[in-house]
Formats: structure tokens, sequence, C-alpha cells
């Protein structure tokens, strides 16, 4: 790091000098004073929109960033990014569009910041895309930056969140419940801002990036709306100007010792498969060799410790009040599963600042101690094997068994499978099989949350396997296998596999495999063809085109 950094580096070039006229009179429109031109331009990236609660209010969150960067002696300049709703999207055709907005997201990023010479950035997010998709925007940039978490939602009354009603569509078809109750339930699981209250992708993300050292702590464990998330923000608007000053960039914190420690927090969280696609992802934008054996490998040494739903019983906002993941991680770092020597976003290393963290209150049961865990090891188990000889994610808690062989049933798409939950015709014993829904095949890799929660509202929890070439949302429990590399769309073995055929998942031996003889398998392929893409124009026909392997991070600049 510079001993004297130009902490205009990137600003100075855009508006000092007479030749730097227009660009000045163009900010001067936008409220830039003499003053300003001389100060370092600081981007504040909202994910803000009206499509979903997690988003709702960043808006505001945003104007705290600004504020606590010009406080700090920068100018910030808030400019918009997208977001979707996974909630709302999913089980319909618009969730196509859900990874590829992870791309879109960083790329705006880039582009903006890029463009406009900033000379730092925070970004707020809040739905689980935009999270990853800011940081790898960041990256890319690698520029002085910061992350801010939305914040997490309430429960709803009767301690229900959006997974309840998910759940509720299926005990709707077993008979479980009526219209009327559904209804209830959809009425008061969403009581207003904040991503998806349970350990699913948002929070899950939220909980790695702060992991990773590039938010402020406890940003991952505040409520979305309190003071504790405004002042959350103020402070990141604040910090990166000191980031300016020490010429702390992304690449100085997130190394790969950062990850390792991010992917063990995870764990010990019982946290999303959602995070495996992203931390490849973000690996690879900030240029850290990791793969998915690097998942294996820390698994074997560290243990689920948390709670929380969806295989648990406690929401975020619980988590929240008795001290985030701040007090796991310092027990982590004592048991020596963390890195404590890894500079973050304060400037301090991570064991600095879990220096005065104090343990958990007495009596709590959120996150369980060393000695009684929820699962010795990692409940994200990468499996291989024929059905699979490029890996797969599991997320197998061992609340669900460890072990399962049963017989197909196929289904070429999410809608299909869900029909066949619903009206009956899956039954115990069986693997739902479901593909071409990979990165290029679906495109876009839709998450299988309503295929799941009409099997579990359904009662048959436990006594099906769901394997995928797609993904899963956080809040997707049960037996389920999903990211299974090659996809169907690239002649993988999940695309040969016929109803009928037995299918063996054992998360001890970490393999995934049809019986299916090599010579049958061969014969298979000769007969079979691909299908003819389903998008030719437009960002998903783009997507398909450029997007690489789920066990490669689903990245579109491979």
């Amino acid at each position: 790091m510079s001993d004297t950094p130009n902490i205009r580096k990137h600003s100075s070039e855009v508006v000092d000098g007479i030749e730097c006229a227009p660009a000045r009179a163009m900010l001067r429109a936008v409220g830039f004073s003499d003053d300003d031109f001389t100060k370092p331009q600081i981007g504040i990236a909202s994910t803000w929109a009206m499509v979903t609660p997690c988003n709702m209010h960043i808006n505001k969150l945003a104007d705290e960033a600004e504020k606590g960067a010009n406080a700090a002696g920068g100018k910030g300049v808030i400019f918009n990014t997208i977001t979707i709703s996974d909630g709302i999207a999913n089980g319909t055709e618009g969730m196509k569009y859900s990874l590829v907005s992870r791309e879109i997201i960083a790329d705006s990023i880039e582009a903006v910041a890029g463009c406009e010479g900033f000379d730092g950035l925070v970004a707020i997010g809040g739905c689980d895309k935009n999270m990853p998709a800011c940081i790898m925007g960041m990256a890319r940039l690698n520029r002085p930056s910061i992350f801010v978490y939305g914040g997490t939602i309430k429960p709803g009354a009767g301690h229900t969140d959006i997974i309840s009603v998910f759940e509720a569509v299926g005990q709707h078809a077993k008979g479980e419940l009526n219209a009327i109750q559904v209804k209830q339930i959809e009425e008061v699981a969403i009581p207003g801002p904040g991503s998806c209250g349970g350990m699913y992708t948002a929070n899950t993300m939220a909980s790695a990036i702060e992991a990773l050292g590039m938010s402020l702590p406890n940003s991952s464990a505040q409520n979305a709306v309190s003071e504790e998330k405004l002042s959350d923000c103020y402070r990141a608007g604040q910090q990166v100007l000191e980031l300016l000053k020490q010429d702390i960039k992304p690449s100085d914190i997130m190394t790969k010792k950062a990850f390792e420690n991010s992917i063990r927090v995870v764990i010990a969280l019982a946290g999303s498969t959602n995070a495996v696609l992203h931390f490849l992802a973000m690996a690879h934008t900030v240029g850290v060799d990791l793969t998915l054996e690097d998942f294996v490998r820390l698994g074997e040494t560290t243990p689920v410790m948390a709670d929380l739903r969806p295989s648990g019983k406690y929401m975020m906002s619980e988590l929240v009040a008795i001290g985030g993941i701040q007090p796991l991680m310092k027990r982590m770092l004592a048991q020596g599963l963390l890195h404590g020597d890894c500079l973050t976003v304060t400037g301090k290393t991570l064991a600095e600042n879990l220096a005065d963290v104090e343990d958990y209150p007495e009596g709590q049961d959120i996150i369980r101690p060393f000695d009684n865990p929820i699962k010795a090891d990692s409940h994200l188990i990468v499996l291989k094997g024929n059905l699979a000889p490029e890996g797969s994610v599991a997320k197998i808690t061992g609340k669900e068994g460890l072990y399962f062989q049963g017989t197909a049933r196929v289904y070429a798409s999410e809608e299909n499978a869900l029909t066949g939950i619903l009206n009956g015709e899956v039954v115990a014993g069986e693997v739902i099989v479901i593909r071409y829904e990979g990165p290029k095949g679906g495109p876009g890799m839709r998450e299988m949350l309503s295929p799941t929660s009409a099997v579990m509202g359904k009662g048959l929890g436990k006594s099906v396997a769901l394997i995928t070439d797609g993904r899963f949302s956080g809040g997707s429990h049960g037996f389920v296998v999903g990211h299974i590399t090659p996809e169907a769309a690239d002649g993988g073995a999940i695309a040969l596999v016929e109803n009928g055929d037995v299918i063996t998942i054992d998360a001890v031996t970490r393999e995934i495999s049809v019986n299916i003889s090599d010579e049958d398998m061969a014969k298979r392929r000769a007969n079979w063809t691909a299908p003819a893409p389903k998008y030719t124009r437009g960002v998903l026909s783009k997507y398909a085109k450029t997007v690489s392997s789920a066990s490669e991070g689903a990245v579109t600049d491979k």
C-alpha cells in the first residue's frame, strides 16, 4: 500500500482542468459546488426498487451512506442498479432472469463507477442476487469499497415468513389447509421491508460478505427497519474515505484465506447452497483460485452450529437479538477455524475486530456449543459420480438422513414437476429429477423452491429426494441435490436418465449415481439430441451463449 495514495485518482480525470469544464457543468446541475470538485467522489450503488420488500427501503439507506461520505470529506453520488424478486418470480418463467440479474447488476456497477470516475464505492443490497453482484462489480474495479446489507425482515404473525406461504400451497394440495387458511398466512407472512427472514440466501450472503471482511461488523445482523441499520450505512459512507487514505482495495481483503473464513461461517450457519455458486463467482472475479474441492476440504472440519430456518426453527431477527454472527466468529476463531490475520474494511484484522466482542447470552439455543453441534461437519455436500462427474451440491443437515435410494421420476421443467407433485403423481420412494433447468438449459438456472415446498407441504419430505441441474432457494429443505454438472443441455448424464432408473445419493461417501452401465449410458447418449434454444434473442439468449458451468460459478466472463 502506498504511503501517500492519490485519493482522487479517478475523479480527477473527470473534473480537473479546463478541458473538463463540460463535465463540471453537467455535475453542477446535479448539485456539485466548487468545493465538491476537490473532493474524492464516492459512488453509492443503491438497489432500491418497489418490486420487492427486500429492497423497498434501500433509497433511505443510500441517503444515509451519502451523508456519511459527505461528512468524512467526500462527495457522495447515488446511482441505481436493478433488482428482481425471487420470492415473486419463483415457479414461473420469469425466474429465469434471477441468476442473470447477478451479472447485469455487476455489469452496471462496473459500468457506472468506471464511466463516472468514482474513487470509492458503497453498495447496498437487499435481495440475494444483488449482494454477490455488488461484490463482483466492486471487485472488477478494485477501488476502495464497502458492502452494506439492507437488513432482514421481521417475522410475520405466528412466526411465519415467505417459506410458510410456499409450504401452505403444498398443504392445501394435501387437503390440510383450505383456501381461506392459505390466504390468512399469505396476508401476515411479510410484515414490511427486509430480506426473507430465515438463513435463506439473502441472510446467508450478507453473513458471508461480513465474514469475508467486505462489510462493517454486524452489518449482516441488523433488522431492515432499525436505527442500527441507518447507522451502519452512515458509517460505511465515512469508512470508505479511510480506505481511500489507506489505499485498501477489495483485492487486499478478498484473499483465499478470507474466502476460507467466509465459507466456514456459512457452514456454521447452515447457509444456502446458492452460496457455493456465488462464492465461486466472487472468487473468480477477484482472481482467487476457489473450487468445489475447497468446500469439501473446509467442510470436513467445520460443524453446523446454528438452528436457523429452513432446516431449523429460528429466524435471522432472533439471531440479531442475541448478537448476530460476531460472537459465533469469535468462538470459531478461538477454535482455530478462522484466519484472524485477514484484513477487513475496518482497516483492522478480523482478530482485532473480534477482540472486544461479547459472547452470546446464557440460555440461548440458536447457536449451539462446539461439543453439541447440529452436525459435526458441513451440510453443504459436494457429490460426484456417474450422474454428476463434474460435481453437484446438496444441502444435507442430517435431519433428512444421509442416504437415499429410489427410482427416478423425470420431468423436463420445473412447472411439469410441480404439477406432478401437487396432483399425486410423485409417490414415496422416488427421486424427482428436474432437468434442462441449468444455466444454459433454462436458461438461467431457476430455483426449485415451488417443487421443494410442495414436497414438504405434501408430507413427502422424508420419503422422496429431488435432484436437478437447476438450483435451490435458501428456503428449500429436504433431501435435495442441485447444480448437477454437466447440465442436461450440455448432454450431461442427467439428460439420459429415464423413469424407473435407480438413483443413489450417499452423503457419507459423497456419491450420486444412476444404476446404468457405461455401455447403456453410451447408447443413450448416442440417441440423445440437444434441444433447440428456448430463447434466440435478448438477455436470456446472450446469457445462455456466454455462461459457464455451475461448477465454475455460472459466470459470463470466463
